[in-house]
């Protein structure tokens, strides 16, 4: 069978980081939803997302295929009945299609002809681009369990302070000295050749994804996520970090979601909480206003290339768009747009041309090449995101 995951009416409530990825590419856990969904079948998958990204991520349509929605995350009894499904079958959980069975030769679906298969088990739905941290905790205990199944984790070295030593799983080529690993408050995942310096304070959930960094004295407490090739300091709370970015000083960050090739200057902070303890406001994109959240802890939303200098401040709730850059001093506003660039003082566009040239020296340092694909992608999150920049 072939399987195809799609967007589903959550993906405009995922921006500002499904401008640049399709929902199957958002990591929440250890894994990016499409790894889950992979792992689980057995099976590559390949996407049906937004036309501008289709090239970077493509569709493969075989003779039968399974389309599964990206914003639910697998677990072994869902897709059990996904494997099951049949031709004119669709599987639901209330009003939202999960998965549906089509062919080739079909002109169009239409799913109030399918025989519908109501899910009424429980498992995790991204719907709010605030759900990638408030739900981390337990994506994090989910691929915890399913990556270490019937495995023994590497030695975990004798100089550090241990909590919970079962809870702990360290995988080949990971390097963990001196550091202080508490476990007793969920699992702790340390990836394939990360490292995690001396001093470090982390209680999980945490997971420290492939060739990920942890730097001298950090202090992390769960649920956090700091995906591959990325670096963090500090001190950081429930947050997710994407792949190929850097929190790497001192500063707080907060029920924060940072993109991928993002980075934020030393002594930066977030505020992730109301001095009136009210519910968090933040930017939604469908609305074109500010959406309640119903949390009360809610940081720093930051879309991918995005940057700020030393010692910037964001209020509660602040949503970055893409390739934005951000410095100076005092508090800037709480929705920045995409491309813009500026702090408290004011904003002007940040140009393509300008934003490529940094884009491409970033992901050089990785050994990585910022393709024509990589270029339209953006060049068309500009032109989308033209109607916010009104400086």
């Amino acid at each position: 069978m072939n399987y195809i995951l799609f967007d589903g009416p959550s993906r405009n409530n995922l921006l500002p980081f499904t401008y640049t990825r399709p929902v199957a590419d958002i990591r929440i856990g250890i894994l990016t939803i499409r790894e889950k969904w992979e792992t689980f079948l057995g099976y590559t998958t390949t996407t049906i997302t937004e036309d501008y990204l289709s090239l970077k991520y493509p569709m493969v349509e075989l003779e039968e295929n399974v389309m599964i929605n990206a914003s639910f995350l697998p677990n072994i009894e869902l897709v059990t009945l996904i494997q099951g499904l049949s031709e004119n079958q669709a599987l639901f959980k209330g009003e939202e299609v999960i998965a549906f069975f089509t062919k080739d030769t079909q002109e169009e679906v239409n799913l109030e002809t399918y025989e519908a298969i109501e899910y009424d088990g429980d498992c995790l739905y991204i719907e709010h681009s605030w759900d990638i941290f408030s739900k981390n905790a337990r994506a994090i205990q989910e691929d915890f369990e399913l990556l270490t199944k019937n495995r023994i984790s590497q030695h975990i070295p004798t100089s550090n302070n241990v909590i919970a030593p079962e809870q702990i799983f360290i995988e080949e080529g990971a390097k963990v000295q001196f550091a202080s690993l508490n476990a007793s408050m969920g699992p702790i995942y340390i990836g394939k050749n990360a490292e995690v310096m001396e001093g470090s304070l982390i209680r999980g959930a945490f997971a420290l994804c492939e060739n990920g960094v942890v730097k001298l004295g950090t202090k992390i407490y769960g649920a956090t996520t700091v995906g591959p090739n990325s670096t963090v300091g500090g001190e950081i709370k429930n947050s997710v970090i994407f792949q190929n970015s850097n929190k790497g000083h001192e500063g707080y960050l907060g029920n924060a979601v940072i993109g991928e090739w993002c980075n934020i200057g030393a002594d930066s902070n977030n505020s992730n909480l109301k001095n009136n303890y009210a519910e968090v406001r933040i930017w939604d994109y469908n609305t074109q206003g500010f959406a309640k959240t119903g949390l009360q802890f809610c940081g720093l939303m930051m879309g991918d290339h995005s940057k700020c200098g030393i010692n910037t401040m964001f209020n509660t709730g602040t949503v970055i768009g893409v390739s934005a850059n951000i410095f100076g001093s005092g508090f800037p506003r709480n929705f920045i747009p995409s491309f813009s660039w500026g702090g408290k003082s004011g904003f002007s566009t940040y140009i393509t041309k300008k934003a490529f040239e940094v884009a491409k020296v970033v992901m050089a340092r990785r050994g990585l090449e910022f393709t024509e694909d990589d270029a339209a992608i953006l060049e068309q999150v500009f032109e989308d995101t033209k109607t916010y920049r009104r400086y």
